[in-house]
């Protein structure tokens, strides 16, 4: 873990539970920390069901509302809504210029988002996500001739001292989040649409996932990350 903590983050999340089902736990310890979590959440999540009896307009609808449910679990001190179509993110222009504008107005040390680069089955929104979010991060939010709009609009340029990737298959640093793990467990269980209720089973689960990842670092339960400090 490293030794100072950021003040300030953003976490860009590809669908509305992705942060969670990854890095739920140290959202967790962050917020409780008094730490300022921003969440800025790229789709709507609009295709994420086998249920064929409910319309995208209100899956998106019912995904939003467990976003925000699982925001007051945690705590965060925002939640962002890109509301971008799901399976149809781009590594563009547009998207791009959204994730700079929401670096540049919260202005965190550190941005918590997905390893762009796992191999072979992925899905595409989270490796245009996380690509998409590492440009912004570098050169694109520190640059103030990219977006100049952004000043005209009194949104300054802004660096960002470090990245965290989340489901990376290059880890280097961890989280202890043993005593965060009903925080944890009560945010991600807000998406009941994507993992159902919160039960002793689900509960027996997730300890034994984070419970072999904490076995790594001699700890209970743990997440990890891969950490990218960035050059000033």
């Amino acid at each position: 873990m490293p030794e100072n903590e950021p003040e300030s983050i953003l976490v860009v999340t590809p669908h509305p539970d992705d942060s969670e089902s990854s890095s739920g736990g140290t959202i967790a310890k962050w917020c409780a920390e008094g730490k300022k979590v921003v969440l800025v959440v790229c789709t709507n999540g609009d295709k994420g069901t086998s249920d064929h009896s409910i319309t995208p307009e209100d899956l998106a609808k019912t995904r939003e509302a467990e976003t925000l449910n699982a925001a007051k679990a945690y705590g965060l001190s925002e939640v962002v809504f890109l509301r971008m179509k799901d399976q149809g993110l781009e590594d563009n222009d547009e998207f791009r210029e959204k994730i700079v504008r929401h670096i540049r107005i919260h202005k965190p040390r550190l941005l918590l988002t997905i390893d762009p680069n796992r191999l072979y089955m992925r899905h595409r929104d989270h490796s245009v996500t996380g690509r998409v979010a590492l440009d912004a991060v570098f050169p694109y939010a520190r640059d103030h001739l990219a977006y100049p709009e952004h000043i005209a609009a009194g949104i300054e340029p802004h660096k960002v001292e470090e990245v965290w990737l989340f489901r990376s298959e290059q880890p280097n640093i961890h989280v202890d989040v043993t005593e965060y793990f009903e925080t944890r467990q009560n945010a991600l269980h807000s998406h009941v649409s994507q993992v159902g209720e919160r039960s002793d089973k689900s509960d027996e689960r997730s300890r034994k996932r984070l419970g072999e990842t904490g076995a790594k670092y001699d700890v209970e339960l743990a997440e990890q990350f891969m950490q990218i400090l960035i050059g000033r």
